[in-house]
């Protein structure tokens, strides 16, 4: 069923790129055809290295302004989100065939989670969004993941252990 649904997703999002080239007079490449489909046969985040990367390994040879471009393309037309978590690096995601969802950013080591809540707007906060239609929504949540908390908790009891010893050396 997923398969299905799957095929279906990229039938659409080809429509839709086809009638966006159209009507901004763009070339229909299959470099552009070829990257969209990438996109859209695997789900979360990536950056401009690990598709150009990803496509590499498919055996896929597209130049690195070609894929620029095209992602210019593919978020102008809504086809494709950018995100920008923190870090120096852009990432995307398709816009298409993703549940809603949160991002759990560490601000220690810039790893970025996917949390999936279910659908945030209750019905009384519908209601104040009865002449906006939503396409999709994300939230970004930034904190400290379990991972660097616990080695900054071993560091500052380290520190602590250290702080201790030196201080009972002073006192004898």
């Amino acid at each position: 069923m997923k398969q299905i649904d799957n095929i279906k997703l990229k039938e659409q999002v080809r429509e839709e790129f086809t009638a966006y080239l159209n009507h901004h007079k763009h070339r229909k490449t299959p470099e552009r055809y070829a990257i969209l489909d990438h996109i859209y046969s695997t789900k979360g985040h990536f950056d401009m290295d690990n598709l150009y990367n990803s496509m590499k390994q498919t055996h896929f040879r597209v130049s690195r302004a070609t894929l620029y471009n095209t992602i210019e393309l593919l978020l102008d037309c809504g086809l494709v989100v950018k995100h920008q978590f923190g870090a120096n690096v852009s990432q995307y995601e398709r816009a298409y065939g993703n549940e809603n969802h949160d991002h759990l950013i560490c601000l220690s080591c810039g790893e970025v989670k996917e949390y999936k809540n279910g659908n945030l707007f209750i019905p009384s906060q519908q209601k104040k969004l009865q002449r906006f239609k939503i396409s999709y929504y994300s939230m970004y949540i930034y904190g400290i993941c379990s991972k660097c908390l616990r080695a900054k908790n071993k560091e500052e009891k380290k520190t602590k252990s250290l702080e201790n010893k030196i201080s009972h050396t002073k006192k004898k």
